[in-house]
């Protein structure tokens, strides 16, 4: 019985091919933006999270300043650590992998007749473990050379490309300001951070270096800190903040004037706000499965006022008022699941296109095609039942006059 309700609404969509597509479109458009709004917001979450993964694993990070969650970060102002600072961290915290001072500047880097605006870095070894940024070619730092602050650096590819041209760079001599930097290392390629900006247009030198011979000071800006294992970072990072407390002088009930931030909790936040604009953008989406869902009863309905004598006819020969019901509830029903299936295809494909075009990962989730789906089958149900009950209670005797 099924079947031949199934067939005989497949009948009635093919007699009208061009007013039923166009019924479907309003399902296909619906399907696809919820899948594409969803997917998309998939894959921009799934870059954030691992664009801030490639900062380095269980990283902490140590700055002056008091946080606060808003534009900017940090408010008010406060004194610098100093090399005391960080090897009191590295000595007296347990459970680190290593600790790296970090302070940068935006200076003109020249070499022959090239040059370019890089962020300059001056750090230590740690650097490199740190943010689990190894060399490509040449080596990092000696010992020597962080401890005596010898003018040597490792440049990003950035660097490299803008300045070198394919030239082997390891022993060039690249001019930044008034001092001359041999290059000993290149870093390998780590793509645009997570809020865009290019980690590889970067030049690392020897903290020691960059605090004589560029900063005039000893001022450092950054602590890097990379716990051991990541169920010891919430005690890191009680005991960094511990630590600081006492050698800042920071009595009770005073604020901090620095703040110790865990990646881990950037990930969920970031994480957490694209879902919600994902979440946001595919309700947004799904309105138009509504309109499809209207288009849809509109439609039945001038089928039902088109066919009142044939449902006149089948009522008078002994059909029951359910077979008439069944009858045009199906045909809604399968015009919202072919709407439903080509918008699932249309869908994915543009997903697929659109994440290709601007550069995000695609993010295939069985789980929001299959609530899509079952939404349109469930708009054909709803938005069906009402003009298939219209035709199921026409009286006989007045559907047999209609003409």
């Amino acid at each position: 019985m099924i079947w031949n309700t199934i067939q005989l609404a497949v009948r009635e969509i093919r007699r009208n091919l061009l007013r039923s597509s166009l019924t479907m479109l309003g399902i296909i458009i619906g399907v696809s933006a919820v899948i594409v709004m969803v997917l998309l917001g998939r894959g921009a979450t799934a870059q954030v999270t691992e664009s801030i993964a490639s900062l380095g694993s269980n990283l902490l990070y140590l700055r002056p300043g008091e946080a606060f969650h808003g534009p900017g970060g940090v408010r008010g102002t406060a004194d610098p650590f100093d090399a005391a600072d960080v090897a009191a961290i590295d000595h007296e915290v347990a459970h680190l992998a290593a600790v790296a001072p970090v302070v940068m500047q935006t200076m003109l880097a020249v070499y022959g007749n090239d040059n370019w605006n890089t962020s300059v870095t001056g750090t230590n070894n740690d650097f490199f473990r740190v943010r689990e940024w190894p060399v490509s070619a040449g080596r990092i730092f000696s010992e020597t050379e962080l401890r005596t602050g010898k003018p040597v650096c490792v440049v990003g590819s950035t660097v490299l490309d803008e300045l070198f041209s394919g030239e082997d760079p390891i022993g060039a001599a690249v001019r930044l300001g008034k001092i001359s930097c041999q290059v000993i290392g290149v870093l390998e390629e780590k793509g645009q951070s997570t809020f865009g900006s290019d980690q590889d247009d970067v030049i690392v030198m020897p903290i020691r270096t960059f605090q004589r011979r560029i900063a005039g000071n000893t001022d450092i800006a950054t602590v890097y800190i990379s716990v051991d294992a990541g169920d010891h970072i919430t005690k890191a990072k009680e005991d960094i903040e511990a630590l600081m407390r006492q050698r800042r002088h920071i009595v009770e009930n005073q604020k901090d004037d620095f703040y110790v931030r865990d990646m881990q909790e950037i990930v969920a936040r970031v994480t957490s706000t694209t879902e919600v604009l994902t979440a946001l953008l595919g309700a947004v989406a799904a309105v138009s499965l509504l309109v499809g869902g209207i288009g849809i009863m509109n439609i039945m309905l001038v089928s039902v006022t088109e066919r009142t004598r044939e449902i006149g006819i089948r009522l008078a020969i002994g059909a029951m008022e359910r077979d008439v019901l069944r009858q045009f509830l199906v045909e809604a029903v399968v015009l919202a699941v072919f709407g439903g299936s080509l918008g699932i295809v249309v869908g994915l494909l543009g997903s697929a296109a659109v994440a290709s075009l601007i550069g995000i990962p695609f993010v295939l989730d069985p789980w929001i095609i299959l609530i899509a789906f079952s939404f349109s089958c469930a708009v054909g149900v709803i938005f069906g039942y009402f003009p298939a009950r219209k035709a199921a209670r026409l009286d006989p005797i007045e559907a047999l006059r209609h003409e």
